[in-house]
C-alpha cells in the first residue's frame, strides 16, 4: 500500500480517536503541553467551546498532510474551470480585488 495511503487511513484513526479526547478551552489551557505532548505523539485532541468543537491539536504531519489535499483539491478545481472554457481573472486582478474588498465576477 502506498505512504500517502497509509497515512491517510492513520489520519481517519485519528480523527476517530480525537472524538474521545475531547477537552474544552479552559482545560486545554491548563495542560497544553500535555496535550500538545499527546499530539506529538500520535493522538490528537479537540477542542470544545460550550460543547461545540472548535479547534483540533493534531500531529503535524497530520496536518500537512490535509493542507496538501486542500492545495490538491483546489487545483483539481481550477483545472476544471480552465478545461470549461470559464471566465478566469489574472493573479494581478485577484490581489486587487483581495484588498479593494469587491466581489470578483459577474455583476
Amino acid at each position: 500500500m502506498p505512504e500517502h495511503q497509509e497515512h491517510a487511513g492513520g489520519v481517519a484513526r485519528a480523527a476517530v480517536e480525537a472524538v474521545e479526547n475531547s477537552v474544552s478551552v479552559r482545560e486545554a489551557r491548563a495542560h497544553l503541553a500535555e496535550h500538545i505532548n499527546r499530539a506529538e505523539s500520535g493522538t490528537p485532541t479537540v477542542v470544545t467551546r460550550n460543547g461545540a468543537p472548535v479547534a483540533a491539536l493534531v500531529p503535524f504531519a497530520d496536518f500537512e498532510v490535509l493542507e496538501e489535499a486542500a492545495d490538491l483539491m483546489l487545483a483539481r478545481e481550477a483545472e476544471a474551470v480552465l478545461a470549461r472554457d470559464e471566465p478566469t481573472v489574472t493573479m494581478a486582478e485577484l490581489v486587487a480585488d483581495l484588498f479593494s474588498g469587491r466581489t470578483l465576477g459577474p455583476a
